[in-house]
Order: C-alpha cells, then sequence, then structure tokens
C-alpha cells in the first residue's frame, strides 16, 4: 500500500494584475461615451413659465437651445442695452447681428447632423417668463424662415388649470 506524504505547505498564487488596467480603462472609456456633457455655458437668466399641457421631449441629442432672457453678466451682448440677451450655442448676440446670426445657427445646426437626424431636429426656445413676447417671435419668424419648423417651448413644472 501506498502511502500519501504531506509535502510543506503550499504558498497561495499572487493575484495576475496585469489585465486590471486594462478592465479599468475599459470602464473608463465606457462612462465617457455614455456621459451627456453640458455642451455650452448659459450666459442668461431665465425662470421658465408652467404650463398646463406638457410633453417630454424623445431624444434630447436632437434638440438645440436658443436661450432667451435678462444677462448674468453686464458684459453680454443684449438687444435694448442691458435688457434682454439671446444666447445661441455659447455666444450671445448682438441687435444688429441677430437675424444672421440665428440663420447661421440654424445651418450650423442641420450641417452637424446627419440626413435622417435633420428631420427630426427641434429647437427649442428657453425664455423668461416676463420677457416680451416679441423677442420670441422674433426668433420664431426667423427659425421659420429658415425652415426650421419643429419649435418646442420649454415650461417648468405642469399646473392645474381647475385649481386656480
Amino acid at each position: 500500500m501506498a502511502r500519501f506524504i504531506k509535502e510543506g505547505k503550499k504558498s497561495v498564487p499572487e493575484i495576475n494584475t496585469g489585465s486590471m488596467s486594462d478592465i479599468i480603462f475599459m470602464f473608463l472609456f465606457f462612462f465617457m461615451v455614455i456621459t451627456n456633457m453640458r455642451e455650452s455655458d448659459i450666459k442668461v437668466k431665465f425662470s421658465t413659465p408652467n404650463a398646463s399641457e406638457i410633453q417630454k421631449l424623445e431624444k434630447k441629442s436632437l434638440v438645440a437651445t436658443i436661450y432667451i432672457g435678462t444677462p448674468k453678466s453686464k458684459n453680454e451682448n443684449t438687444l435694448p442695452p442691458g435688457k434682454v440677451s439671446i444666447q445661441l450655442n455659447d455666444q450671445t448676440v448682438k441687435q444688429e447681428n441677430l437675424v444672421n446670426d440665428v440663420r447661421d445657427f440654424i445651418a450650423t445646426e442641420k450641417e452637424s447632423r446627419n440626413e435622417e437626424d435633420k428631420q427630426k431636429l427641434t429647437f427649442s426656445i428657453k425664455a423668461d417668463k416676463d420677457i416680451q413676447m416679441r423677442y420670441i417671435n422674433l426668433i420664431k419668424g426667423e427659425l421659420r424662415a429658415n425652415n426650421a419648423l419643429k419649435i418646442n417651448y420649454a415650461t417648468g413644472k405642469k399646473i392645474n388649470m381647475n385649481e386656480e
């Protein structure tokens, strides 16, 4: 009969950490791809009005936003001096350049999309509730003149009209 002889204590093999950096970089890349970064720094103060009927936008990546409100700083371009500021992308526009800047903004947004997304592109107007309607109509008219017909008005919370 054979005898089983116990050999000395076996040491536990070390964990191979060579591929750990690959896994970490894979996670990092994954989160970088799925994270939606804010594209523009908002230079306009606005408080959106409340609405009785609201609808959520399906795909936020197909939305180009136009901000209308009071300027956050005195250095910003305003329509009547110091009153109303309109922001397209990262820049506020001057009154004399408004029509051309809006036209360029629409063209840039459309060119940055593929053919299928151009049809679904929505222009969202985030305007302060105290801004005069003439500024919103001015932007809306330029959007229509440049065949940007999907317009969304950003609002606050939904209110119940029966309670008021």
